[in-house]
């Protein structure tokens, strides 16, 4: 029989396969188990016990289980042999016994193996010990895995006896158990299960008990309890909130790693709770040290992290160093705002730099308990407490850290200047104001830190300056930005791995930042960064596409110059080449070209033909694949749908960028065709990715979308959700380039859309862009097909006045207002109640072109006429009084 090293369970997801003739060894064995004869029991059970020493023995076991349904005796000899080995005399088969225990529970349901919970239950009184602690064992993962079905009618919800069961022993003389025990009850505190919530006060009066407990893995269950009261049932904790606040500073140094993890999460919770500046306040001036002291590497943490080792870039990156990355979709606008990502879209995870630290400080910050990262926990985690923190407490925080400060950055060891730059980082965010005195003497020495001889040093402060990077650019150039930039540059090179990633991440920050302002550096930029094409390792060249993208969208089309364009596309376009289109690195590389393409325009044109056409078929593959796993899920596996969102979202990419240059490529192809499908696919950042297209075709060569309308449109309607925002938004912004292309031809699906479009712009709590968008459109669809939106002008033109009302003058805004305009014409009365909003909304206009104006003088003074001078003049007095003067001056109203 084929034995692996693989843990139990792991691969069953769909990997892993039986060997044929270990499988029927295996039935063999358990058939003959069911023989009265004993000595063929005898041998079985010396065979059983010989194999389950194997790992992979238990992979046989599940498939057996949950494949081979037909073996219905066998099924229930496993079973069996679980419950009796369940107090096996060795730890580790009894860890065994409880993962197949729990494998065969999910993936079985609970609920068909009525026999478990009750022995489980009973084996908890057993005086054996081994009986106890292997039944807890297996609760535990139980409770973990099968957290929802234990609260269910179906099985008699057995929380409800469970909770008090567990509660007993938190006062167990063994330590495992009192953890075990604990860590059952966790499980249910962030779902607020109604079981433990009766028992809540008994909960927390016995964690305190356990408070000093000797034993580190319930001191570290204790504290994951506490974080998690925090965020659920903060009304509990107050009484003692004092007491708990001193107990938590204390775990926050606790000598085990593990335990000061879990306290440092504490300040974390906390900090998002109203009350933190109250309970916090009085701490604060203790707190701050021990956060900052948690900050420096120990030596155990430099050992781990090779943090001697300067030179690495020669050493290829394990695979398992590169983090899943996830693509983040388009979300369109009206030319009124950037790109947006959305609350269902997950973001990149090589944009890191792009989100703010307070709110993802976890994965900034890179705190991930499941496996060993690159700063030690401890050291992470006490960063991002200390972020969060300045974010409440903002430069009240500074009398107690400005010394530590002072101290630490010019400290002669580097592990403790190292803490105090990446206190500085830390800060950034929160306590800003206070720390821009200090910044022209601070940024210096950072620049100058960036060349110090530790990599860790040059890594971290390549993230700190990025910190700073918005009051670098706001600075005369000569001063920071210009030796800020040579100097990250030169660290893009680094022959450390780690500074290489810090610092181009640190570097793509900047790009935004700086946008157009890093034009007259350009080609020393692009050398830098195309040179390290040549240079990186896998890993860190995921994050190279991720900095030169960025560049892109920062400085737009000052990038389509041919020595610049020959700079940068040969070495994309070879990668392109050598990558497989079931390669996963195709995501950074088609968002990188997507940045590109929109930023190059018809300087792409030598290349949009190979890649348009490879996007096509990486649709299409993507599309065959689904619906052959639709049809046949057992012998088709669902494929992965970031493939077709990228290659949608570059091919967006291309019909901005090259506009009508695009239009014989969608010709000769069947892109309409698998857009359709597209639109209507479940995943919701599919239906985003198309509809950016749509909209993007639509602008770029119409004729080829015309036909299609009569089919998309009911889709887009139906998509007009504001629970996907990102999609809605979309969809809306779509609907919007449709109407000024298709004119009067939109009268039969103005019903198809309008009614959701109000719906949208009078929802309260619709994000900006959303609403902005929304108000376009409704403009767009009034200015073609005004007698059939007019009539229902009254029920958004306050709403849609005060969506428009801020935002810049453009082309947009100005087919917009025409629409508007138009309706009113057609519906005078529908204004005549929130007029006062129109004028406001007339008023933001800077500099309307003069038709458009003399739209608007008609409208106001057509009003002014109807209602009369002296009704006018008691009307215009409610006005603001700048919005009056504007008005008098600009209309002579």
């Amino acid at each position: 029989m084929k034995i692996t090293s693989e843990e139990p369970g792991e691969k069953m997801a769909g990997s892993w396969q039986p060997e044929e003739s270990g499988l029927q060894q295996i039935l063999q064995l358990l058939r003959e188990s069911q023989s009265p004869d004993t000595a063929t029991q005898r041998a079985v059970q010396q065979k059983l016990e010989e194999l389950n020493k194997y790992p992979d023995f238990n992979n046989y076991l599940i498939f057996v289980l949950t494949k081979l349904v037909n073996q219905a005796e066998v099924t229930e000899f496993i079973r069996q042999e679980c419950l009796n080995s369940i107090g096996d005399p060795s730890p580790l088969i009894r860890a065994t016994i409880g993962i197949l225990i729990t494998t065969i529970a999910a993936k079985g349901g609970l609920e068909n193996w009525s026999e478990l919970l009750p022995r489980l239950w009973q084996c908890l009184d057993s005086e054996d010990y081994n009986v106890c602690e292997g039944a807890f064992g297996a609760l535990q993962k139980i409770c973990e895995d099968s957290a929802e079905a234990l609260d269910t009618d179906a099985l008699n919800r057995p929380l409800n006896i469970l909770i008090p069961k567990f509660l007993e022993f938190f006062k167990h003389s063994s330590p495992k158990i009192r953890s075990h025990a604990i860590a059952c009850v966790n499980q249910f505190i962030i779902s607020r299960t109604q079981a433990l919530m009766l028992h809540i006060d008994s909960f927390i009066e016995n964690l305190f008990v356990l408070a000093s407990d000797e034993d580190p893995e319930v001191r570290k269950n204790v504290c994951r309890a506490l974080v998690m009261l925090v965020e659920v049932r903060m009304d509990r904790l107050i009484p003692h909130i004092n007491s708990i606040v001193e107990y938590m500073l204390v775990r926050t140094q606790d000598p085990d790693d593990g335990v000061s993890l879990e306290a440092c999460e504490f300040w974390l919770s906390l900090a998002e709770q109203p009350i933190c500046n109250n309970v916090l306040g009085p701490h604060i001036e203790k707190l701050i040290p021990v956060l900052v002291h948690g900050m420096k590497y120990s030596e155990i943490d430099i050992i781990l992290l090779k943090g001697d080792i300067e030179e690495d870039e020669m050493i290829p990156d394990k695979e398992s160093d590169i983090k899943p990355r996830f693509h983040k979709c388009k979300s369109k606008s009206h030319g009124i705002g950037t790109k947006q990502g959305s609350e269902e879209v997950k973001r990149s995870l090589y944009k890191w730099h792009q989100i703010s630290a307070s709110q993802v400080f976890r994965f900034i910050y890179g705190i991930d308990k499941s496996r060993k990262t690159v700063r030690l926990p401890r050291g992470k985690c006490s960063a991002a407490a200390l972020d969060v923190l300045a974010n409440v407490f903002h430069d009240n925080i500074l009398p107690v850290l400005l010394p530590i400060l002072k101290e630490t950055l010019f400290h002669q060891e580097w592990e403790i200047k190292e803490s105090g730059i990446l206190v500085l980082g830390a800060i950034a965010e929160g306590c800003m104001t206070g720390m821009v005195p200090h910044l022209p003497e601070l940024i210096p020495y950072l620049i100058q830190c960036l060349a110090d001889k530790k990599a860790l040093v040059r890594s971290i402060t390549c993230w700190t300056l990025s910190r700073y990077a918005h009051w670098v650019v706001g600075q005369p150039h000569e001063l920071y930005l210009k030796p800020l930039m040579t100097e990250l540059l030169k660290r893009v090179l680094d022959a450390n791995k780690r500074v290489q990633e810090a610092a181009c991440s640190a570097f793509a920050t900047l790009e935004e930042e700086a946008c157009t302002e890093l034009v007259p550096y350009l080609g020393f930029i692009l050398d830098t960064l195309v040179f390290a094409f040549g240079k990186y390792q896998h890993k860190n060249l995921l994050i190279l596409y991720d900095a030169i993208g960025t560049l892109a969208d920062s400085v737009g089309h000052h990038l389509n110059k041919p020595e610049y364009i020959n700079l940068l596309m040969p070495p994309l376009i070879e990668k392109w080449n050598v990558l497989k289109d079931t390669d996963k690195d195709l995501f950074p590389l088609l968002e990188c070209l997507s940045s590109i393409a929109t930023a190059l325009q018809s300087g792409f044109l030598p290349y949009c033909e190979p890649v348009f056409k490879r996007c096509v078929s990486l649709i299409e593959q993507t599309l065959n694949q689904s619906f052959a796993n639709l049809a046949n899920p057992d012998q088709y596996e669902a494929p992965d749908k970031d493939f077709m969102i990228v290659a949608l979202d570059l091919l967006s990419g291309l019909a901005e960028g090259l506009e009508h240059h695009i239009e014989a490529l969608v010709s000769s192809s069947n892109v309409l065709k698998l857009l359709f499908q597209c639109m209507q696919d479940p995943m919701p950042e599919v239906r985003q990715s198309s509809f950016a297209l749509l909209g993007d075709l639509t602008k770029a060569c119409f004729q080829h979308v015309e036909p299609c309308i009569g089919d998309f449109m009911p889709i887009l309607g139906a998509n007009l959700n504001p629970e996907f925002i990102s999609v809605c938004n979309n969809a809306t912004w779509a609907i919007g380039e449709i109407s000024i292309k298709m004119g009067e031809g939109m009268r039969p699906y103005v019903p198809i859309v309008l009614n959701q479009l109000i719906e949208i712009i009078n929802r309260p709590n619709t994000p900006k862009t959303l609403l902005e968008n929304t108000a376009i459109t409704i403009g767009r669809l009034g200015l073609v097909c005004p007698q059939e939106v007019a009539p229902m002008l009254q029920q958004f033109i306050r709403s849609w006045c005060t969506s428009l009302r801020n935002i810049r003058d453009n082309e947009e805004k100005d087919s917009a207002f025409r629409g508007v305009c138009t309706m009113i014409g057609v519906n005078p009365s529908g204004v005549i109640q929130d007029f006062i909003f129109f004028c406001d909304a007339v008023a933001s206009w800077m500099n309307p072109k003069s038709d458009l104006k003399e739209m608007f003088y008609k409208i106001l003074h057509g009003f002014k006429n109807q209602v009369g001078e002296e009704n006018w003049k008691r009307f215009s007095e409610q006005f603001p009084y700048p919005l009056r003067e504007r008005l008098a001056a600009q209309y002579g109203v």
